[in-house]
């Protein structure tokens, strides 16, 4: 066995990497590429599987697993997630070992029924319910909406080892690293929120029941089905989710600013430095026609500041600022200190949808918004430097956590 891709006593990580994958879910660029975390857990007297690893992966993941078991049948598979990119195995298993028990709840098996497999043996389990592998117990807790209503966790008892399915999930594949404690963490981190800002983030308030839920066991390490597996990290990584799912950014500024020939984004530039003058030390600017949307909801996540400024277009809202105001209220994004500014040549239109995106997410402007047609005069200028005041006092007040 290789013992490099050891992960407890009995566990191994069996997973794969994706580095030509352009897009995940057809939507998230993945310039550092994904990894798919799947694991098996060699009980004394039963072996267990936990996900598998998208289709197109079968003949490599399941020589893995043959390798690993050396000759036992597999008696076990788990399925935390039922999304694709995690149950694309289940046919190839199934077939191979036609005698294997799929453990999961009633929603993983409505989703089953769904995706018309052709099923075994099926044991629907309870929240709470324990298994014993033979000297290894495994618990199930059911964390619905998760990202999926199926969605639940894995715990070794013994061993304080929590399979958390997307939870606690990172882009990036490992290249070379399993473990949080051998990448570059200050790339881990960044590709995490993205993770969760972009994937997890409309589900906050099951993540905060989530995290009860586990929240009196000991979590020794945390395998998460893509990105790294957390074993130094524990508590940061837990503390990061629950900041996260409550919508508690850093003092900051995340601006994304709609310019079609240059004047709106002047405008913004000039507001960003007015922030920092006033003391505002993180500031992204993002062009939302070169800064992919998953990476200003990232930014938006982390900071607790969020400027919008738009060209109005055909009477409207620059397309790909429309499509960011889309995607933040499908996310549910909550607690900014919002400042708002729109710009047209003949006549506005963007500011008063930007309005109109603010109030349907329940969000009200701390600071005047702000309007020009044609070139910035002194004028705007002067009410850019108001609205950055403003905005910077609210920013500044709250204690970063």
């Amino acid at each position: 066995m290789d013992s490099t891709n050891r992960v407890g006593e009995s566990t191994y990580w069996i997973g794969v990497e994706d580095r030509t994958s352009a897009l995940f879910e057809r939507l998230w660029p993945l310039p550092m590429g994904v990894a798919y975390n799947s694991y098996i857990v060699l009980g004394a007297s039963k072996p267990a599987l936990i996900d598998t690893v998208p289709n197109g992966e079968e003949g490599r993941f399941i020589d893995r697993v043959d390798e690993l078991l050396n000759g036992r049948p597999l008696d076990y598979l788990v399925i935390n997630h039922m999304e694709p990119d995690h149950s694309g195995c289940l046919a190839g298993v199934l077939e191979r070992y036609p005698g294997v028990v799929l453990l999961g709840n009633k929603q993983t098996r409505r989703i089953l029924d769904n995706y018309r497999l052709e099923l075994g043996g099926f044991r629907e389990l309870t929240d709470g319910e324990e298994l014993s592998l033979g000297g290894t117990t495994l618990r199930f807790y059911f964390t619905p909406w998760v990202h999926w209503p199926e969605t639940m966790m894995t715990y070794i008892v013994e061993e304080g080892i929590l399979f958390s399915g997307d939870a606690f999930g990172a882009f990036g594949a490992h290249d070379g690293a399993l473990f949080d404690d051998e990448y570059n963490f200050e790339k881990v981190q960044g590709e995490m929120r993205r993770y969760y800002s972009n994937i997890v983030g409309k589900y906050g308030k099951f993540v905060q029941r989530a995290l009860a839920k586990v929240s009196g066991v000991k979590l020794n390490m945390i395998c998460a089905t893509h990105g790294p597996i957390w074993r130094s990290h524990v508590d940061w990584v837990v503390a990061k989710y629950d900041k996260y799912s409550r919508q508690e950014g850093d003092p900051g500024v995340v601006m994304a600013v709609a310019s079609m020939y240059g004047s709106t984004m002047h405008v913004g530039e000039y507001i960003a430095r007015r922030l920092a003058v006033e003391g505002v030390k993180r500031i992204a600017l993002h062009d939302v026609s070169t800064s992919h949307a998953s990476y200003i909801i990232n930014d938006v996540w982390k900071y607790n500041g969020l400027v919008l400024g738009s060209v109005t277009y055909n009477t409207g809202l620059f397309p790909l600022m429309q499509g960011l105001c889309d995607e933040l209220l499908g996310l549910g994004v909550q607690n900014k200190e919002l400042a708002l500014f729109g710009s047209g040549s003949w006549g506005g239109g963007a500011l008063t949808l930007l309005k109109a995106f603010a109030e349907k997410a329940g969000i009200s402007p701390v600071v005047e918004p702000l309007e020009m047609i044609g070139r910035p005069t002194m004028e705007v200028y002067r009410k850019c430097d108001v609205l950055a005041a403003g905005l910077a006092e609210r920013v500044l007040a709250a204690s970063e956590k």
